[in-house]
């Protein structure tokens, strides 16, 4: 589908690059331009000599939807449907994304976060569909729709409906995390601005080692991460285990944050970032290739993003080092040392440093504890030592006439479960006695 990017900047050029990209994700062929530096115009975002432009620009090219990169009000987006050609479609950038998170969306909570954030980004259009219908004016075009009176109480039942099936989603979720962690996993999680790499290293983390081989533990984890240079591959979480020896780690990878998105559209996909709020350790991976400001931009607003919730440690990854010089990434570690003090460098794309950060990772999740019990011969004994060899790092095990002595490291989680089924076992073993 051809499509026309419009933007408006208050001043300076306007850089289309990411509406662009945002524009191929989505599969539109970008057939032209209309930029303008200018302030905003309140009722057709851009002056009106240049809306004629675009109108003019739209009938030579023939195309069939204009994407403006600016946030368009509802009686922006009707004014503009009113100069463009017939059945000409008006979206902007917000709009945009959620026709790629809609078209990206795979599980059942993806869905409901797009169905969500879509019925918030409607509310409005529905409310200005009203006034408009009040005042006999009729908006019959692709902006903002006929007018449905009983639409707006709808879109509010719906939101509501929403939320509520998003709440149980997530109460399942949390028990699944709990039930890892209590199972010895440590829970690692990839954040950052969308194409950064997460996905290509979730891929070069895992070791082509995934969860699969859980899959009675796991039912709910994908096993894998498309890696394409694509914005928006990842739509929801996907889930790897990790090699790191002797620990069991589980990386998981989330939808990337993008910049200059409204509130309504960051609450709908909050609960995909709680799998980043409820990890061990946080990964926040970062192109080294961008310029140095925007690096520092993106990492200021993922902090702010993070530090809202998260208690985990973060460490920040500078991905993508093989496009980049040693000098130049030299200078950007310098420059960035205030929010990233002691960044690891690697390439997910060429394997570079992956050693390396596995290295960290093992280091920055909680030290493991050792622990020697001893456990009464009982008829449950047995499935106990099993238990402590799938969670645990069992060093040696030495069996008596009356009782087994096991060696093991662990999670402290695991450490403590297993006293307390040592425990267990005393008092089954005294009560037969």
């Amino acid at each position: 589908m051809n499509a026309i990017i419009a933007k408006r900047v208050d001043s300076g050029t306007a850089d289309t690059t990411e509406i662009r990209e945002l524009a191929e994700a989505a599969d539109y062929t970008v057939v032209g331009e209309v930029t303008q530096s200018r302030t905003a115009d309140a009722a057709l975002q851009l002056g009106e000599g240049k809306a004629e432009e675009l109108a003019a620009v739209v009938e030579r090219t023939d195309a069939e939807t204009v994407i403006f990169d600016n946030r368009l009000g509802p009686y922006q987006t009707y004014n503009l449907g009113q100069l463009l050609p017939e059945g000409v479609e008006v979206i902007d950038r917000f709009t945009l994304i959620l026709e790629i998170f809609g078209q990206r969306a795979q599980t059942r909570k993806a869905q409901l976060q797009v169905e969500l954030a879509e019925l918030r980004y409607e509310l409005p259009r529905a409310e200005a569909k009203t006034s408009l219908a009040k005042r006999e004016e009729h908006p019959g075009f692709m902006g903002l729709g006929e007018y449905d009176e009983s639409r707006e109480q709808d879109i509010k039942d719906q939101i509501s409906r929403i939320k509520d099936e998003l709440e149980r989603i997530e109460q399942t979720e949390e028990h699944r995390r709990e039930r890892r962690r209590d199972s010895g996993f440590d829970l690692v999680a990839l954040a950052g601005y969308t194409n950064a790499g997460k996905s290509t290293l979730l891929r070069r983390l895992a070791a082509d080692l995934d969860v699969g081989e859980n899959e009675q533990l796991h039912p709910d984890l994908e096993t894998t991460a498309e890696s394409q240079d694509r914005l928006f591959t990842t739509l929801g979480t996907t889930t790897r285990r990790a090699a790191i020896e002797p620990r069991d780690v589980l990386v998981t990878d989330t939808v990337g944050f993008i910049s200059d998105l409204p509130h309504w559209l960051v609450e709908s996909f909050k609960s995909t970032l709680d799998s980043v709020y409820r990890a061990d350790l946080v990964l926040l991976v970062v192109d080294v290739s961008e310029d140095v400001d925007e690096i520092h931009e993106k990492l200021v607003t993922s902090h702010d993003t993070l530090y809202e919730r998260n208690e985990a440690p973060i460490v920040t990854v500078l991905n993508k080092i093989d496009q980049v010089s040693e000098d130049e990434l030299a200078e950007k570690r310098e420059a960035l040392s205030a929010l990233a003090p002691n960044p690891v460098a690697v390439s997910a794309r060429e394997g570079t440093n992956v050693d390396a950060l596995l290295e960290r990772i093992d280091r920055e999740l909680p030290a493991w504890e050792q622990e020697r019990l001893v456990l009464p011969m009982t008829d449950d004994t047995m499935s106990v030592v099993s238990w402590l060899h799938d969670n645990a790092h069992v060093e040696d095990v030495s069996y008596g006439d009356d009782d087994v002595l096991v060696s093991f490291e662990a999670r402290p989680a695991v450490v403590s479960q297993a006293r307390s089924r040592a425990s267990e076992l005393q008092t089954a073993a005294a009560e037969s006695a």
